[in-house]
Formats: structure tokens, sequence, C-alpha cells
């Protein structure tokens, strides 16, 4: 992965903490507020609407997919820290203002809180995703 080893720390112990009691304790919050800035709320509405799905094909390729605020759907790769979002775009590729966007962040959250949605999709209709991602791009 590619996020600092605080970040990935913080996830971790979110993880945990979520495993014990089903729940964040305030000050592993408070350390998503300080590291992930503004997204870290949003992320967890997005959470908390169950609106990241894991999309998985036979061959254990994975992506996921997130249900945006605005009702657009994200595709979002953990593996390779990316989004399809303007935000990812703009605010980390360009300006490198952000670690990532709300999408990837709820992604990961949904990871560490066992609340993402799934979807088994053939391979087919996998390419299909992908390809209908690149299309809205170009």
């Amino acid at each position: 992965s590619t996020l600092p080893a605080v970040a990935e720390e913080l996830l971790r112990e979110i993880k945990k903490a979520f495993q014990e009691t089903s729940q964040v304790p305030d000050d592993l919050l408070l350390g998503l507020k300080f590291i992930f800035g503004p997204c870290a709320i949003p992320a967890l509405d997005l959470v908390d609407q169950r609106s990241v799905t894991r999309v998985r094909a036979p061959s254990g390729r994975t992506l996921y997919q997130v249900l945006g605020s605005s009702g657009k759907l994200y595709t979002c790769y953990s593996s390779c820290h990316f989004c399809t979002c303007p935000a990812f775009g703009f605010s980390v590729l360009q300006k490198s203002e952000s670690l990532l966007c709300k999408h990837i962040l709820a992604v990961y959250l949904s990871q560490a809180m066992g609340a993402c949605q799934e979807l088994a999709v053939s391979e087919d209709q996998l390419t299909n995703i992908l390809l209908a991602e690149e299309e809205d791009e170009g």
C-alpha cells in the first residue's frame, strides 16, 4: 500500500477496536480527522450509508465501487490507491493537498469495519466496468 505508516497503523487500530467493541473510539476518530483532514467525516458517512461495494471476479481480481454523496458511482482501486472521482484527480494527484479522497478512505474504513457490500461478477462484467470508466474519462 502507498499510505504513510501512521495512516496504516491508525486503520489497523480502528479495525482492532471495531472487532472488539463494534465501534470506533473517539481518540481514533480524532486521529482519523487529524491524518486525513476534511475527507474523514464524509468518508465515515459513506461507510454508515453502506455505500461501499467490493466487486470480485472469479479470478480474484477486485475493485471497489463507492456511491458518492452526489449519487454518482466511483470506482476505487485500494491496491494502487486510486479513485475515479474529480477530487482525487485534483486534490491528491495535481495539488498533493490530501493523501486520498473520501471514497478511498471509505473503502479502507469499510474494510476495517467489515461494512463492505459484496458483489460477485463474471470476468466479462468486471472488464465492462473497467472499460466504462475509461470511456467516462476519455
